[in-house]
């Protein structure tokens, strides 16, 4: 089920999100169908739960969409259920990060080249992989969320005072968008 997705001023982006229960597998499982059909309906490379309103932790990631760009994401898809990062690298690289839940806003995010994960699937079986390049850009935006840190935070002060006047007017619910939206 196409859902709306949370914007920019919803109090849900900004909670740490609350494990997944891993024996409520319907639950959950009807979770990421509704983050993969949101975020097909929204053109996104990815998806966490509490960008719909679910304060839980549920990723979902898709690089086909930038496949054009980065040809090694061409069937790059995820779903991360109670993720977490264990390795991160020292090297960094820079990218300017957009989001859904904060339309019309693009920054440049300081981020990790690579990253070594540990979650389960959507089939619950654990898993460890690592990510680098924008396949690793994409995991962490999204883990970002579920901790309620949006990538504006991670943003020079200079530029962040930029964008202040377009994340109100975001939060004050006056922003189009192409996919359906709300705040809370």
């Amino acid at each position: 089920m196409i859902r709306p997705i949370y914007l920019y001023g919803s109090g849900v982006l900004r909670e740490k999100a609350a494990p997944a229960e891993l024996e409520k597998k319907e639950e959950i499982k009807q979770l990421v169908a509704d983050l993969w059909d949101t975020l097909a309906d929204s053109e996104g490379c990815g998806l966490a739960a509490p960008q719909i309103g679910e304060s839980t932790r549920v990723v979902v990631v898709d690089g086909d969409v930038m496949s054009d760009i980065y040809d090694y994401l061409k069937g790059f898809k995820r779903t991360f259920i109670n993720p977490e990062i264990l390795e991160e690298s020292e090297e960094k690289s820079t990218y300017n990060e957009g989001c859904l839940s904060i339309p019309g806003v693009y920054c440049d995010v300081v981020r990790p080249k690579k990253i070594k994960v540990a979650y389960y699937d959507e089939n619950f079986e654990k898993k460890v992989e690592e990510f680098d390049n924008f396949a690793a850009r994409m995991v962490q935006h999204e883990f970002s969320h579920l901790d309620g840190v949006l990538f504006t935070d991670l943003v020079a002060p200079i530029r962040k005072k930029l964008v202040v006047k377009k994340l109100q007017k975001i939060s004050s619910g006056r922003v189009p968008t192409r996919y359906k939206s709300k705040i809370r």
